[in-house]
């Protein structure tokens, strides 16, 4: 057992504070910085120690690290600190590259000031765009079909060039849908513009929106509806627990998809729902764009970290309903 000393930037978010959670339950000490643009102060553990302050701006930035490297150095910096709706980076691309590339461009020059040597990011399976088949694996061909996976990618890549010249370890990790919340239910996901589909399913059930459409039903799939991969957001945050600890043990860059190695159609995860609560949906036409089938392997997440979810669907949607009933 070894202690890490962590900072989590975007650690007041919703993966960013159960990565907090994880790393706090495994024993070692965290900074948190955030600017809490999308973050919430309450969500971030009372043990972690937090900073105010925003990724693009270096002086804020060094000088928190300053203050903390002092003390002990940071072993490992994690990021989370991303801008991630699709639709919004289609609209707002010039903001969408400054904030998720030069954000990262500028901790990775704080990181070589301060000679921190590990980095674990958190990127996106939306860096492989149109699935060229239905598992993802890491050597798929990497063409994003908007600028949000496209600033996820010149990310990974400023990340490999920098660790490359720096001596540096990287830890990339690539996956689709998050879901669920923290089994104490004091964190999960707490916004207003819903996009992911358990959670909006959930919040038609318990009224807090009119209805959900369910985007196309005659694709080629079991019945109809698109199938996609769903991870919970605890099996996700551990999982960068150990990539923090592999890269920092064994001083080697990784990167690997995280998913649950088979995916739900649409109409499966409304079921799953309907299990507790009636989901009121119709049927739309399908969304130019949306392939039938997404899923990531998991394989070599679990060759090299031995990972593997530990959660279904059902604890995805149970946690996230608890979660949403609470603070509804």
């Amino acid at each position: 057992m070894f202690n890490l000393k962590v900072c989590v930037i975007g650690g007041a978010g919703y993966i960013g504070s159960h990565a907090v959670y994880e790393l706090i339950r495994d024993g070692h000490e965290v900074v948190v910085i955030d600017n809490l643009s999308t973050g919430l102060r309450e969500m971030v553990h009372k043990d972690a120690k937090f900073y105010l302050g925003d990724i693009t701006k270096k002086g804020e930035l060094s000088s928190i690290f300053k203050k903390e490297c002092e003390k002990k150095p940071f072993d490992v910096v994690m990021h989370f600190a991303a801008k991630l709706i699709v639709p919004e980076s289609l609209d707002q691309p010039l903001e969408y590259y400054h904030n998720n590339v030069e954000g990262v461009r500028i901790m990775l020059e704080v990181m070589t000031e301060f000679n921190i040597k590990n980095v674990v990011f958190s990127s996106t399976a939306a860096v492989y765009g149109e699935p060229v088949k239905n598992i993802c694996e890491e050597e798929d061909p990497t063409i994003p079909v908007n600028p949000y996976g496209e600033t996820k990618l010149a990310s990974e890549k400023l990340i490999k060039w920098v660790c490359k010249k720096y001596n540096m370890n990287y830890c990339i990790f690539r996956y689709f849908n998050v879901a669920g919340a923290d089994e104490t239910l004091e964190i999960g996901l707490k916004k207003d513009n819903l996009t992911h589909l358990i959670p909006v399913a959930i919040q038609a059930a318990l009224g807090l929106r009119e209805k959900m459409i369910i985007f196309g039903d005659d694709y080629d799939t079991r019945d109809g509806s698109c199938i996609r991969d769903y991870i919970h957001v605890s099996d996700l945050a551990y999982a960068h627990v150990l990539g923090a600890k592999y890269i920092y043990e064994n001083n080697k860059s990784l990167l690997v998809n995280l998913g649950s190695n088979k995916g739900f159609t649409v109409k499966e995860v409304v079921k799953e729902v309907e299990k507790y609560i009636k989901v009121p949906y119709e049927i739309g036409p399908r969304r130019p764009g949306d392939p039938a089938q997404i899923v990531a392997s998991n394989k070599k997440a679990k060759e090299i970290l031995g990972w593997e979810p530990k959660r279904g669907l059902s604890d995805m949607i149970k946690s996230d309903m608890e979660f949403r009933k609470k603070n509804s």
